[in-house]
């Protein structure tokens, strides 16, 4: 059985000057707002599309990354990953860059690296923004 997730969104006016909230339906934070300027020209302030996706390709990777560490023998004892999403106005989402640092007793630095390639290309967010080019940066305490 599919487990769903869903959120919902609302938009007011056009693009360039109109503003809108996203919120999830589990209510896990509350309705934030959305601009076009906060989504294309900066970033200091307000969230866009692409800091959503890359909150959850990095909370994905690292589930992804701690299975296969387990199930290799090397269970982490702590993870720490980030997502960074690149969008360009008139291209899109053009690139994303995820960065891990793991404490993993009894793994060497290529069998962390080989266990988070796996992990990148096969985590389901991963997955799902394959068209978009993604590397990786992974490196042991």
């Amino acid at each position: 059985m599919a487990v769903r997730s869903s959120a919902q969104a609302t938009w007011r006016g056009d693009l360039g000057h109109g503003s809108g909230t996203v919120r999830p339906a589990s209510g896990v934070f509350g309705e934030v707002a959305l601009t076009w300027h906060e989504r294309a020209e900066t970033r200091e302030s307000g969230t866009s599309p692409e800091e959503l996706i890359a909150a959850a390709h990095a909370g994905c990777f690292a589930m992804a990354l701690s299975l296969g560490l387990d199930k290799a023998g090397h269970p982490p004892e702590r993870l720490e990953t980030s997502a960074n999403v690149a969008f360009q106005a008139g291209k899109g989402i053009t690139e994303i860059h995820l960065t891990v640092r793991g404490t993993v007793p009894g793994i060497d630095a290529q069998g962390f690296r080989d266990a988070a390639e796996d992990a990148k290309a096969n985590c389901p967010v991963s997955k799902a923004l394959a068209s978009v080019p993604i590397t990786l940066e992974a490196s042991l305490d």
